[in-house]
């Protein structure tokens, strides 16, 4: 089957639900072979997916997931998710898991999902666990921290066994140097199915058409965003460049805008101040930062990041608003005891 949906591919013809399906039952099957899945996947990101292809994979691949069934009470609330693609290949710091962070502290209930690092040298997960904070929670003890810390940390390989039998092929597609749409389902797969969530995605491009798909996936705040830094993009809001936006609330129309950081009080940056190294240098750097030790300029991008998802979590009315919160919730040492209430844990 995945040869012949190939064929239709390098064809320019678009796969319908019903055969995403099929395409998705040929991925992670163990008698497929690994170079038909890999051409299968090289021919469609040849072709460009299109958004009803991407939300097909998406609910497919969602439904393989390990459910997570969370109370009627906590479901009744937001539940927001801060994450990005990955993929930029520009080594900052880990925004995303730092805003979820500061989140969590002002209240709000943060499933985030994500993986160790792949392009860059530290994930999600990996500095989370040099913080010390639990990254392999089961469903239900990840429900429970959930309920009790407003943080809990959902990583992938536990909810989604089914990609390793797609691995190998995602493998030799990058040997060969083609991405794949694995490069942008991640965040769309959170088995806890945020209500709100803010998505880095590392080119401009990407923007609207994932956030429609967030939408059609049930999503009902929703930002995606992208930063520029000189030559490169960033999977993140940028205090560098300006940040190419696409956003939507609940059944309002998609707006999409530039951002630049002269909109907001923030120290100028350069693409090297707002970068990492491994888990245990970006975990220090997460100490100093959440902790209002360091007053560099990577401060100011974390606190545009947490502002912006504090904004689309429903904390702030507006970013600048989410900003001042987020600056407030560090310096006044909230943050640093939610990380240590989380690592308590462990």
């Amino acid at each position: 089957m995945l040869r012949e949906l190939t064929q239709q591919l390098r064809a320019a013809i678009a796969l319908t639900p019903e055969q995403v399906n099929l395409a998705v039952q040929g991925l992670t099957s163990e008698s497929e072979a690994v170079e038909a899945k890999a051409d299968f996947l090289s021919a469609l990101a040849q072709k460009g997916e299109t958004l009803e292809e991407i939300t097909a994979f998406a609910r497919a691949l969602r439904a393989l997931a390990v459910p997570v069934e969370l109370p009627p009470e906590l479901r009744q609330q937001e539940i927001l998710d801060v994450v990005g693609t990955g993929g930029d290949r520009a080594h900052t710091l880990n925004f995303s898991t730092m805003s979820a962070l500061i989140c969590a502290a002002a209240g709000l209930r943060v499933a985030k999902h994500g993986n160790r690092a792949a392009t860059s040298r530290c994930g999600s997960a990996d500095v989370l666990e040099a913080l010390g904070i639990p990254v392999d929670l089961p469903p239900a003890e990840a429900v429970a921290a959930l309920q009790a810390h407003h943080f809990a940390f959902f990583f992938a390989p536990r909810y989604h066994p089914a990609f390793r039998h797609m691995a190998p092929a995602r493998k030799l597609c990058a040997e060969r140097g083609q991405r794949t749409i694995f490069n942008f389902l991640g965040p769309l797969l959170n088995p806890a199915r945020p209500s709100a969530q803010l998505m880095g995605v590392p080119r401009p491009e990407l923007c609207e058409p994932l956030a429609r798909v967030l939408q059609g996936l049930g999503v009902r705040r929703g930002m995606v965003v992208c930063g520029q830094a000189g030559a490169l993009w960033l999977d993140e809001m940028s205090t560098v460049g300006e940040t190419v936006v696409a956003e939507f609330y609940h059944d309002h129309a998609h707006a999409v805008s530039r951002l630049a950081p002269s909109q907001w009080p923030l120290q100028p940056a350069t693409l090297a101040d707002l970068q990492g190294g491994d888990p245990a240098q970006n975990a220090q750097a997460a100490r100093d930062l959440l902790s209002g030790r360091d007053r560099s300029p990577r401060r100011d991008a974390v606190l545009l990041n947490a502002g912006a998802a504090l904004f689309v979590g429903g904390a702030a009315r507006t970013i600048t608003d989410g900003i001042e919160l987020a600056a407030r919730l560090v310096d006044e040492g909230v943050v640093t005891r939610k990380m240590a209430e989380l690592s308590r844990q462990a």
